[in-house]
C-alpha cells in the first residue's frame, strides 16, 4: 500500500476548511467509523464531556487549568477558535504544532472509509482524540460542538457530564422549545456517570432529571446539591457536595463566570469521589490562572478596549449587564458584527442602546452579515452610526475617534472578536474556519 504524500500545513487547513461544504450532519456512525478505523482511542483516555448554551468553553478551561495545578496531563478540546486552528487542541495549554496538526489529519483522512463524506466538524473531533491518545493525556476535557444527542463528540463515555445552561439556540437542528433542546443536550449523560448542571429553568432541568433518572446517573444541580455566594471584591464562597471553600477568585470576569466555576468546582470535587486528587490550593491557583480571552476581556486600558463574544442572545443579556453595572461610568462605543443564524434584531436592542455610539461591520466568513442590514435595526436604538467594511476598519476608527475616558466594546460574534484579535495584536488575519 502506497502511502499518501505528507501535505504543509497551509494545505491541511485548506481541505480542512474545504469540509464545510459538506454541512453540519448529526449523527455518530460515521465519527464511529472514522474511530474504529484509528483504533478506538477514545477507549484508551479518560473524559470530561461538557454541554450546554454558554460558558461551555469557560468551565472547560477553568477545569483544565486546575488538573494542570493538580500535576495531570490535561487535554482540552474547544471550538470555535478566535485567531489560529491550533487552539481548539491543546494539551497542558500549549496548542497542537503544526507538524501534530497535519499528522493528526492524515491519521484521521486515511481512517475514515465511510460512505458519507466527514464533515468539518467530526474530522475535528477526531484529530484531538487522537492527538490526546498520542500524548497520552491522564483526562481530556471535551466541549460539544452542537446540541449534544449526536454531537461528534458524544463517541465519549466521561468521569462527568456538564450541562451548563439552556436557551433557544440553532432551533433548525435542535428544536424550537427549552424542552426540545434539553433533551438534546441531556443525550451525554451516560448510564451511571455523573451529571452537573445549571439549568434552571423548570421545562428543561425536568428533561435533564428525567434522562439521567432513566440512566442511572447521579445528578447535582446548582442551587441545591452545591450552591455559591457572591462576597465582597468579587469573590465567593462555594457550598460543595463534600468541601466549603471560602474566598475564592476567578480570574474571568463576568457574574455568570461565577456560576461557571461553581460547576467547575463541583466536577473537581466528582473526580476527586473517582480517585483523582485535587486540593483546595490546586483550584484556587487554576481559577487564578485560566485564561480564556475574549469573554468580557479587558485586553487594553489605554484606550480601554473590551472583547466578549456575546454571540448569541443570552450571552448579550450578560454582557448588558456587564456594561450597565461596570462600565456605566463611561462613554461606549460598541463596534459589532452578527452572524445570519443569529437573532441579530434582539441582539442589538438588548446592546445597542447602551452605547454612545455604535460601529457595525462584518467578519470575513460568508456568515456574516451586512453592516448595511445591522445599521437598520441599530438605528432604531441610537442617533450615532457607523457602518465599517471590515473589522480591522472598523476597530482602527473606533480607536482613533474615541474620548480619553470611553470605551471601546467588541461583540457580537466570536469571529469577529478573533478578527479584532489578530488586528490588535498586529497579527496575520484569523484562519477562515467556522465560528459562532
Amino acid at each position: 500500500m502506497t502511502m499518501p504524500q505528507k501535505i504543509t500545513y497551509n494545505q491541511c487547513l485548506d481541505a480542512m476548511y474545504a469540509l464545510r461544504r459538506f454541512g453540519i450532519k448529526l449523527d455518530l456512525d460515521v465519527i464511529g467509523g472514522i474511530f474504529k478505523g484509528l483504533g478506538d482511542p477514545q477507549d484508551r483516555l479518560d473524559f470530561v464531556h461538557i454541554a450546554g448554551t454558554n460558558g461551555k468553553g469557560s468551565i472547560a478551561a477553568s477545569l483544565a487549568t486546575i488538573l494542570q495545578q493538580a500535576g495531570y496531563r490535561v487535554g482540552l478540546f474547544t471550538s470555535p477558535h478566535l485567531v489560529r486552528f491550533n487552539e481548539r487542541i491543546r494539551v497542558n495549554g500549549r496548542q497542537i504544532s503544526n507538524d501534530h496538526l497535519v499528522d493528526a489529519y492524515m491519521a484521521v483522512t486515511q481512517a475514515h472509509q465511510g460512505k458519507r463524506e466527514a464533515t468539518f466538524f467530526e474530522i475535528t473531533t477526531a484529530m484531538a482524540l487522537y492527538e490526546f491518545a498520542r500524548e497520552k493525556v491522564d483526562l481530556a476535557v471535551i466541549e460539544t460542538g452542537m446540541g449534544g444527542r449526536l454531537d461528534a463528540t458524544n463517541i465519549i463515555r466521561p468521569l462527568v457530564s456538564i450541562i451548563s445552561n439552556i436557551s433557544i439556540e440553532h432551533r433548525q437542528y435542535l428544536g424550537n422549545t427549552l424542552a426540545e433542546i434539553a433533551a438534546e443536550k441531556a443525550g451525554i449523560i451516560k448510564t451511571a456517570v455523573p451529571v452537573v448542571t445549571g439549568v434552571r429553568q423548570n421545562k428543561a432541568i425536568s428533561v435533564i432529571e428525567k434522562t439521567a433518572g432513566e440512566r442511572s446517573a447521579p445528578c447535582y444541580r446548582l442551587g441545591r446539591a452545591f450552591r455559591i455566594r457572591r462576597c465582597q471584591n468579587n469573590e465567593f464562597n462555594y457550598y460543595g457536595l463534600d468541601h466549603t471553600w471560602r474566598n475564592l477568585r476567578t480570574r474571568l470576569a463576568g457574574d455568570q463566570q461565577l456560576e461557571n466555576a461553581a460547576l467547575t468546582l463541583a466536577t473537581c470535587e466528582l473526580l476527586n469521589r473517582q480517585q483523582m486528587t485535587i486540593t483546595e490550593s490546586h483550584i484556587r491557583k487554576g481559577l487564578q490562572n485560566v485564561d480564556w480571552p475574549a469573554r468580557m476581556d479587558v485586553i487594553s486600558t489605554d484606550p480601554y478596549i473590551l472583547l466578549d463574544g456575546a454571540h448569541n442572545l443570552a450571552a448579550a443579556r450578560k454582557l448588558a449587564k456587564f456594561l450597565s453595572t461596570r462600565l456605566s461610568d463611561r462613554r461606549i462605543t460598541l463596534v459589532i458584527g452578527i452572524l445570519d443564524d443569529k437573532p441579530y434584531r434582539a441582539m442589538l436592542a438588548i446592546l445597542a442602546p447602551l452605547a454612545f455610539r455604535v460601529i457595525v461591520t462584518r467578519a470575513s466568513i460568508d456568515r456574516a452579515l451586512p453592516p448595511e442590514t445591522l445599521a437598520k435595526t441599530a438605528g432604531i436604538y441610537s442617533r450615532n452610526i457607523a457602518i465599517q467594511p471590515d473589522v480591522a476598519t472598523a476597530i482602527r476608527y473606533a480607536v482613533t475617534t474615541i474620548g480619553k475616558h470611553d470605551a471601546i466594546v467588541v461583540a457580537g460574534s466570536l469571529y469577529v472578536v478573533g478578527e479584532a484579535m489578530a488586528y490588535l495584536n498586529n497579527d496575520r488575519p484569523p484562519d477562515p474556519g467556522e465560528s459562532a
